[in-house]
This record gives structure tokens, sequence and C-alpha cells, in this order.
């Protein structure tokens, strides 16, 4: 009966595992393509959402640049336990003129994008902020601990003495 079991069991086992990749797709699919037929100084808003879609994303600072992305993953080697590795990141880059036409365009695959530098340093700004936020938490921290603020005369009153 034993023997039943185990074979049902590796049976099952065997038969749920595959061969083939699983493969996460994210973004628009084949961009490097699509971006092919946008031509520059023709292509328009409307062809730009007609051919690739609404944009991943918008920038920030200006609503005329669109970002559009594809992200594929497949699990890694058995060594790595089945890590999800990136293996085709394309990122393609819009500038659009006030007129809705397209002016600009950059692509940037895999390769490039290992290219790129960023920068490690932070900016004083940032450490202002940060230090806000701790002076803040710090003033919090001593009204939890003392909420009638008692320790505070109880020190002015030791060093009057």
């Amino acid at each position: 009966m034993k023997n039943y079991i185990y074979i049902i069991l590796t049976f099952l086992i065997v038969t749920n595992c595959t061969t083939k990749k699983v493969i996460k797709h994210h973004g628009v699919p084949f961009l490097e393509k699509k971006q092919e037929s946008l031509i520059i100084d023709q292509s328009n808003k409307n062809d730009i959402t007609s051919i690739l879609g609404l944009p991943s994303t918008k920038s920030k600072f200006d609503d005329d640049i669109w970002i559009y992305i594809e992200r594929k993953q497949t699990q890694s080697q058995l060594k790595n336990l089945g890590q999800m590795k990136i293996y085709k990141n394309d990122v393609l880059v819009l500038e659009i003129d006030k007129f809705g036409l397209l002016k600009k365009k950059s692509f940037y695959n895999l390769n490039d994008m290992n290219k790129i530098k960023i920068a490690t340093e932070t900016t004083k700004s940032g450490l202002l902020k940060n230090r806000f936020i701790y002076d803040f938490m710090s003033s919090m921290r001593q009204k939890v601990n003392d909420p009638l603020g008692q320790r505070a005369k109880k020190r002015k009153e030791a060093n009057q003495r």
C-alpha cells in the first residue's frame, strides 16, 4: 500500500513540473517593434495612443514627456532557487511639443540601462528634511514620556537651586 502512495505522489510531482520557462510580462508588448512606426514631426498624440496605448507614466515636471515600459522576467536556474531574473527591460521616452506632435523619441534597452551611472550623493535639502523629521519625532517622544511637563519643571527648579 505504501508503494502505491509513493508512486502516486511521484507521478503527481513529475506531471506538475514543466520544462517551459515561466515568463512574467509587464508593460507594452513588442515595444521595440512598435516604436519604429512612430515618426518624429509627423506622429501626434492620437497616433501614439493608438499604437502604444496610454503611457506607463508621464513626467512629473512636464506633462508632454511620456514614458513607456516593457519588462520581461523569468525564473533563474535551479541553483538560485527560482528567483526572478530580468531578461528584457525596454524604456521608450517620448517628448511631445505644444501642438501635440512627436518632437523626440529615445529608446533604451537593458544594455543601455546598465551603462547609466546613478549618483549616490544626497543633497543638503534631503538632510534638512531628515533633521526636521528627527526633531519632530524627538519632541513627540518627550510629550509621550512626560505629557504634563513635570520633568521639565523639576529640572528647572533643580537648576535654580
